[in-house]
């Protein structure tokens, strides 16, 4: 089995988002060209000065057609289930194939693969563009940077290319999702032995200021302001996590972080929490940053691609998901779905799987889509 074949190796290239994910995009490159791509690479280092690269394939002339979109970085795999067998050595049980990123979102890209490769140039009537970003996992950045330098990308939107971002739905079709919003606020003090007054504690500071954040975070949960009905859970969600380095208890805490992880939706405008959440920080001398991506998508469930993907995938209705995707930031097309092989909830997972039908299903589906909107 082809799409099984790709998936375990793919699988095999650790590219969790702190490491480049150079080598996996080599790999997909030469597959590309060699079942006739024009490939776009697009580079850049991140913050930390790693090496990142996109690609931007297109097989076929003229515009339209259709776009998959999918990511090549996983979340790290620091816990794996397994002792036998790592998070990056794929195994198959239970007609389950095990391995980080099989579900979120390899097994999806190897779907693709298969499926693209069936057809040749001729049999393109419009182009079919797959779109491979990195940084998914940790804010969109390899989208962004997409958006902002791909001459391929600008085509696309210039042709409302149709567009399918390939995140484990199940093979639902998903028409919305949420966007992010991370707050990253730190606290500074001075470490010395706790029997002495030498020393200044971190945490003191961060008191009344998470004091605030659980005000915020209840009544997110509570009034319907905040809240959309089209999602669930309906709400925001104020996920509040704290990091402090000092272990020992008799040491004074140099340093706290508090990182809140928010998802806005579409209609809800969030801007009041930040300046609350600012204002408290500012208040308590606490030093704070906002990165807004916001990148919820919504595409209407009337949209004529919408309604066509269902009757070719036989669905009843589309859907939404709470978490978010490259899709939010791909807004320019109007004509766009995430729509892929896989469950969300085996995403992320110690011991991440996708099941070898959805795999099987998954390249079927796909190739429908070619046939319908490529070849047609």
């Amino acid at each position: 089995m082809k799409t099984l074949r790709y998936a375990k190796r793919l699988i095999g290239f650790e590219s969790t988002s702190h490491l480049s994910n150079r080598l996996i995009s080599k790999y997909l490159q030469m597959k590309l060209t060699k079942h006739g791509f024009i490939v776009e690479k697009l580079e850049y280092r991140d913050p930390n000065r790693v090496r990142k690269v996109n690609l931007i394939a297109k097989k076929g002339s003229g515009q339209g057609g259709l776009a998959y979109f999918a990511h090549t970085d996983t979340v790290p795999a620091d816990d794996w289930f397994s002792r036998k067998y790592g998070p990056y050595e794929p195994a198959i049980s239970r007609e389950r194939l095990y391995g980080r990123g099989s579900c979120d979102m390899k097994g999806s890209i190897a779907c693709m693969m298969t499926a693209a490769q069936r057809f040749s140039w001729d049999d393109f009537k419009e182009p079919l563009y797959l779109v491979f970003t990195s940084d998914e996992e940790v804010g969109f950045h390899g989208a962004r940077f997409v958006v902002e330098e791909s001459r391929t990308y600008r085509e696309m939107v210039e042709g409302q290319t149709r567009g399918v971002v390939g995140e484990p739905t199940g093979l639902d079709v998903i028409h919305a999702h949420k966007g992010l919003c991370l707050i990253t606020v730190k606290s500074h003090g001075k470490a010395a032995h706790s029997s002495t007054c030498l020393g200044k504690n971190s945490n003191l500071a961060m008191i009344p200021f998470l004091s605030e954040m659980k005000k915020i975070h209840d009544e997110i949960e509570n009034d319907a302001v905040w809240q959309n009905s089209m999602f669930d859970p309906p709400t925001l969600s104020w996920n509040i996590v704290i990091d402090e380095p000092n272990t020992a208890a008799n040491i004074t805490s140099p340093e706290t972080t508090c990182r809140i992880y928010t998802r806005p939706m579409t209609g809800i405008d969030i801007t009041p929490l930040l300046e609350r959440t600012r204002e408290a920080a500012e208040a308590n001398g606490l030093d704070i940053e906002i990165y807004n991506a916001h990148s919820e998508m919504n595409t209407a469930v009337e949209n004529a691609f919408l309604q066509e993907t269902l009757k070719l995938v036989h669905r009843n209705g589309p859907r939404t998901v709470s978490y978010g995707t490259d899709g939010g930031v791909f807004a320019e097309l109007e004509n766009l779905i995430v729509y892929g092989p896989g469950n969300i909830a085996q995403a992320h997972t110690r011991d991440e799987w996708i099941s070898i039908e959805q795999l099987t299903l998954g390249a079927e589906m796909y190739t429908k889509m070619i046939e319908q909107w490529c070849c047609g």
